[in-house]
């Protein structure tokens, strides 16, 4: 956000959105560095949720505000609701609550790292709501970023 004028970098700090593409190693803790431009956008609280991803090898990470939001809409189900209540048991049991700390480390539980077969570098691409974590592998396997799906994804999403 270097490049930013004071008064676009002071609107757009803390909303949440979550652009660009990192490349970061576990230190010997395992504990990942979260780049200080995202750490501005998580908001308040400056809690994130990691989710595993449920189409792919990664982790998804979501602001706490974003969270909420999206918790609000699983509120709206009945608790009569078996499968609403199954997805969400499902969910929240291999998920987890992180801060990071002061040099902005963050330590993700092992049976996540695991899940996404992160071990020692990892690739954070944002995806504006949130960011996820890959494995480079992974990732590469997967198809990765390719330029022409560009076009489709921003007909998909409506930009």
């Amino acid at each position: 956000m270097d490049d930013l004028s004071p008064n676009l970098e002071n609107e757009i700090v803390g909303q949440g959105v979550f652009v660009g593409r990192y490349t970061h190693s576990m230190d010997r803790k395992r504990r990942l560095t979260i780049p200080s431009e995202w750490r501005a956008q998580v908001g308040t609280p400056k809690g994130l949720y990691v989710l595993p991803d449920v189409h792919h090898p990664c982790l998804c990470v979501f602001p706490a505000a974003e969270m909420v939001r999206r918790l609000q809409r699983m509120r709206e189900y009945s608790i009569a609701d078996e499968q609403a209540r199954r997805f969400a048991r499902a969910l929240a049991s291999q998920s987890d609550i992180i801060v990071w700390d002061g040099q902005g480390r963050i330590r993700i539980k092992d049976e996540l790292l695991d899940f996404a077969s992160l071990v020692d570098e990892v690739v954070l691409i944002g995806a504006f709501d949130r960011f996820e974590l890959w494995d480079p592998r992974c990732l590469e396997e997967t198809g990765g970023l390719e330029r022409q799906d560009l076009l489709a994804a921003a007909k998909y999403v409506g930009l």
